[in-house]
């Protein structure tokens, strides 16, 4: 597996979930409203040039209900007005009612290639959740994001026991590196034990936070979140934080500490050949593992908006509905809080004394001092559990 280069950090890896942005009872039908949004709410997120909402639409090819494809083109005459800087993000979708139909019923995601319906099924799921893809590339394009589609098939993902066996992900930093927005998609693939199989979009967003490391990843969903069972149960309760431990066994933190271990009950739709919910909360948790906070949340909505822009990294409101999976450990998260208050202090690399009484103040919570102070707190006497009356 090729070692990833890139110039600079990732922001964000955004899953898209088939399910949001196609209606996943209807064979290969894209829910166009839902897209639109998320397509905005992307271009928002990722726009660097706050000042300018403008932007050149990149989709100049003929399509449904627009007779004029030169449309995107006009009143582009001064292009300094136009935003054409954006941070540094990955998109990776799911199939939802692309792709499953077609890989359930030829059985591709159980292997045996040398079979003449599993032959024929991979060829037709390729063509099915292809075609969503360029249809989500166009969508991203014509909101003035500079969109590239990369099927993993085609760029040279494969699989051992379903497992990722390979992955060059040199063409993906290429792209970023560029200026470039890739979008990758759940596919079928080569597997050398299996013959083929189908590489879900959450495997391959686990396999490039793995690797390029971005600051956080957004799961948008057709849902507000996870559950503790399906979310169609009226005693349904949204499982607000997720701590993920060491050995990467998961626990429910939020709502109530009652809820905390409980076993969630998970449905999968009949024709979803990726473990849906399943998956994605197991992926999600190797995430979270490496520090990386993970967000799933409903798309299309004020909350994936802020998750979106990292504006949840610092402090979650009380009135954001949605799922945020965190590593655990103590140690890792208050060296990540000392690291951002050390780069504030001058002389960072200055190992005196004097920088470690700097880094303390600048760590420590200050209150105001109390009139009894130097009573129970002097040179000669510094209390550590002693029980203050």
């Amino acid at each position: 597996m090729e070692e990833t280069n890139l110039n600079q950090t990732i922001r964000c890896i955004v899953k898209l979930g088939g399910a949001a942005v196609t209606c996943k009872n209807e064979l290969e039908k894209i829910n166009e409203e839902n897209l639109e949004t998320v397509s905005s709410q992307l271009r928002q997120a990722m726009n660097l040039c706050s000042f300018s909402d403008k932007v050149i639409g990149m989709d100049w090819s003929k399509r449904d209900g627009v007779s004029d494809i030169s449309s995107s083109l006009a009143d582009s005459g001064d292009q300094c007005q136009f935003t054409v800087d954006f941070s540094r993000f990955v998109v990776v979708h799911g199939a939802g009612s692309f792709g499953h139909f077609q890989a359930s019923k030829s059985g591709v995601h159980k292997g045996g290639l040398n079979q003449p319906l599993v032959k024929a099924g991979f060829v037709a799921t390729r063509i099915s959740v292809t075609t969503l893809n360029l249809e989500i590339v166009r969508a991203l394009a014509r909101e003035g994001i500079p969109s590239i589609g990369m099927p993993p098939y085609s760029c040279g993902w494969s699989t051992s026991e379903r497992n990722v066996a390979s992955a060059d992900l040199s063409g993906v930093a290429k792209a970023i590196d560029s200026g470039f927005i890739p979008v990758l998609h759940g596919d079928a693939v080569l597997d050398d034990s299996l013959g083929c199989t189908i590489l879900s979009g959450d495997v391959i967003i686990r396999h490039l936070a793995e690797h390029l490391r971005p600051e956080y990843v957004v799961f948008l969903t057709d849902v507000l979140g996870v559950y503790d069972r399906p979310p169609t149960d009226p005693n349904a309760v949204l499982l607000r934080e997720i701590a993920v431990d060491e050995d990467g066994k998961w626990s429910v933190v939020k709502p109530t500490p009652q809820s905390m271990n409980k076993q969630v009950e998970i449905t999968v739709a009949a024709h979803d050949t990726t473990g849906g919910m399943v998956t994605k909360i197991s992926e999600a948790a190797l995430i979270a593992k490496l520090g990386i906070d993970v967000y799933i949340v409903k798309a299309a909505t004020s909350h994936s908006l802020k998750a979106l822009k990292g504006e949840l990294r610092q402090n979650i409101p009380d009135d954001w509905l949605g799922t945020v999976i965190r590593f655990s450990s103590w140690t890792w998260r208050n060296l990540l809080h000392v690291r951002s208050k050390a780069l504030l202090i001058p002389d960072l690399f200055d190992t005196s004394l004097n920088f470690v009484s700097k880094l303390w103040d600048a760590i420590r919570e200050h209150g105001e001092n109390v009139l009894w102070e130097r009573v129970v707190w002097h040179p000669r006497h510094v209390p550590r559990n002693s029980m203050v009356s």
